[in-house]
């Protein structure tokens, strides 16, 4: 009989037979999909083995609704161990457990090297060390904003308490008090290249316990034990680590306490040697079989959430007003928490900061819905990770940071977020040359060519504050990851050639449309962000010479717009202008799409060339010849 989240005060002597019972059958399930793979992780498998089945059967988790709204959360941060988890798993009842094992790192298969989270039980993708209790504070966050009850999990390997992320995440669960939260290290002092010891000596119970956490150290391998400690974490309402000693390889006398077997499959005369030892069946023939006979299914994806949210009427900034981006993205953002937060029916909202509210503009949203916000400190890695895994639960979450430290610092954890399916909002500002006096090491000039590389997420860089609250607005509604990006001076608003806000009024965003700002036959501009600003200056400074060109507001670098690009072609010269790397830029993106178009024109691209100065940011476009009169004089030297 199934268990609900640990009631009962002691565990029944029939569950822990059982238990025992398929610790076994899971070791051999272990080492058959390993060998037949040819490669796993078997050691750390088997020392976590007694902690999965513990958790799986126990916890409120339903194997014939694994997906179930109210269940509890159990997250496996060294996601190495997978053989160990789909031996769990496959034997309580949440897929076949012969396909796990035939399957088993299979290309198609759902059951790969990592876990992964379609898989039926599997609730984040994991692999990069260190990330999972980041991912456990956010779902534990989560279970406040959506006002369930569930537990959240999170099972660890001992060798990845050496990243930094993880003390991150043990600091922010317990200033946010994540009583619903508990951690489960397999301690078997072993990792891939040696003992820890060796390797990066630790003090794992120390540090929890320096952080204000409370540590259960128990014998990881005794079902009574394992059950009687989480039971406890889960009741003494405080984030609680279970320090759970276990054994490399147990249950193989040949690979206990050897860290070889941390990363290898056994030989085929090892395996025969260990099934032998443990009394269990060799028939690997039959799963050889099958996965001989393996189709793949398709593509395996998340099923996104309905958003259900009021974005409100967009705020409209005139010719003459004095905003700047980031300014306009946190009224915008004010305005949603005003329109949603606490509102019956709506999709919550959160907002996560780090340390920098002021100068990216949540502290207003701050002020109007405490509760949704959560204040991470200089601690940007486990920022990006909880705020990936909050957003992944059904809520709304925007994680606004600088450019340097929202894209370059967190790539990984961004990555990672992208890999799990995430609806995550990253806004970032004080990007490119405009950061001006802060100099190169803030000045973010790479955040498209990066965000290029993450296949789910959607980069936008908006032209003006009327473009970027509509761009929040937008972003807010729509369900997947998106980039936001801007500088960190005041933009002028952007017009038509009657002088009326271009991207006001009744304006609507549509991503990957490339807007025309301002028309000609000469030549065609296409810049982003301040740069269209500049652009307009250009053009009004090139008319004066009676020469016309094209400006076009390139705001979805990811998504080509192949009508404007064809009528940007048309002019025979087409420009790129961007404060970004010029070699990884808008540049480079057109012309690639020129060059598939199989478009026959004269091709420029202007962007930043080296690392910039410290200094006013129209100083440092002169420097390198992005400032108005250099465009306008090459334009004219080209079209000479």
């Amino acid at each position: 009989m199934r268990r609900n989240r640990f009631t009962a005060e002691q565990v029944d002597e029939k569950d822990i037979e059982y238990l025992k019972a398929l610790a076994h059958k899971c070791r051999g399930d272990i080492l058959k999909m390993t060998t037949l793979a040819g490669s796993g992780h078997p050691g750390g498998s088997m020392s976590s083995i007694e902690m999965y089945l513990t958790l799986y059967y126990f916890a409120n988790v339903d194997p014939k609704d694994p997906k179930n709204p109210d269940r509890d959360r159990i997250i496996i941060s060294h996601g190495h161990t997978s053989p160990g988890v789909y031996s769990a798993l496959g034997n309580l009842g949440f897929f076949n457990i012969d396909e796990a094992i035939a399957y088993f790192r299979l290309a198609g298969s759902i059951f790969e090297g990592h876990v992964e989270r379609y898989v039926p039980g599997v609730e984040w993708s994991t692999g990069n060390l260190g990330q999972g209790l980041s991912a456990g504070c956010g779902m534990a966050i989560s279970a406040k904003l959506l006002k369930k009850d569930f537990h959240v999990f999170v099972v660890m390997g001992d060798g990845e308490q050496q990243k930094g992320q993880i003390s991150e995440a043990r600091r922010f669960a317990k200033k946010y008090n994540l009583s619903n939260l508990t951690v489960l290290i397999d301690y078997n002092k072993l990792q891939l290249s040696g003992p820890l010891s060796e390797i990066m000596p630790q003090n794992i119970k120390e540090n929890y316990l320096a952080d204000g956490w409370e540590v259960i150290e128990v014998d990881g391998h005794d079902f009574k034990a394992l059950y009687k400690a989480i039971r406890e974490a889960i009741y003494d309402n405080k984030p609680t680590a279970i320090l759970a000693h276990t054994i490399m390889g147990k249950g193989v006398s040949f690979m206990e306490n050897k860290f070889e077997f941390h990363g290898r499959a056994l030989k085929p005369d090892e395996y025969k040697k260990a099934l032998e030892e443990l009394g269990i069946e060799d028939d690997l023939e039959k799963y050889k079989k099958m996965r001989e006979e393996f189709k793949p299914s398709g593509k395996h994806i998340i099923e996104p959430y309905t958003i259900n949210i009021n974005i409100g009427t967009p705020f409209t900034y005139e010719k003459d007003a004095k905003i700047d981006n980031r300014g306009a993205f946190g009224k915008a953002l004010a305005d949603l928490g005003k329109l949603n937060v606490g509102k019956e029916g709506t999709t919550p909202i959160a907002v996560v900061d780090c340390d920098l509210m002021e100068s990216v503009r949540t502290h207003e949203f701050g002020k109007i819905a405490p509760e949704n916000f959560f204040e991470v400190g200089i601690q940007e890695h486990n920022a990006a990770t909880l705020a990936g895994a909050l957003s992944s639960q059904g809520v709304i979450t925007f994680f606004a940071d600088f450019g340097v430290f929202g894209v370059d610092e967190t790539y990984n954890q961004h990555r990672l977020n992208d890999i799990n399916f995430t609806n995550l909002k990253v806004i970032v500002t004080h990007c490119g040359l405009d950061v001006g006096e802060d100099g190169k090491t803030h000045q973010c000039i790479d955040y498209i060519g990066a965000f290029r590389n993450l296949f789910g997420f959607k980069i936008i860089v908006p032209a003006d504050g009327n473009q970027t609250d509509r761009v929040i607005r937008y972003v807010a509604k729509e369900f997947g990851n998106f980039l936001v990006a801007m500088g960190r001076s005041v933009t002028p608003i952007i017009t038509d050639e009657n002088g009326n806000p271009l991207f006001g009024g009744n304006y609507e965003f549509i991503y990957g449309k490339m807007d025309k700002v301002r028309d000609g036959d000469k030549a065609a501009i296409i810049a982003c962000g301040p740069m269209v600003a500049k652009a307009v200056q250009v053009w009004e400074k090139l008319k004066e010479k009676g020469i016309k060109i094209k400006v076009f507001n390139f705001t979805s670098p990811k998504e080509i717009d192949w009508n404007a690009l064809s009528e940007a072609a048309k002019t025979g010269f087409v420009l790129t202008y961007e404060d970004h790397n010029v070699y990884t830029g808008i540049g480079s993106i057109i012309a690639e799409a020129l060059l598939e178009g199989g478009y026959k024109v004269k091709f420029k691209k202007l962007g930043v060339k080296e690392y910039g100065l410290s200094g006013k940011p129209d100083a440092l476009y002169k420097f390198q010849g992005l400032d108005v009169n250099s465009v306008v004089d090459l334009i004219i030297k080209e079209l000479e």
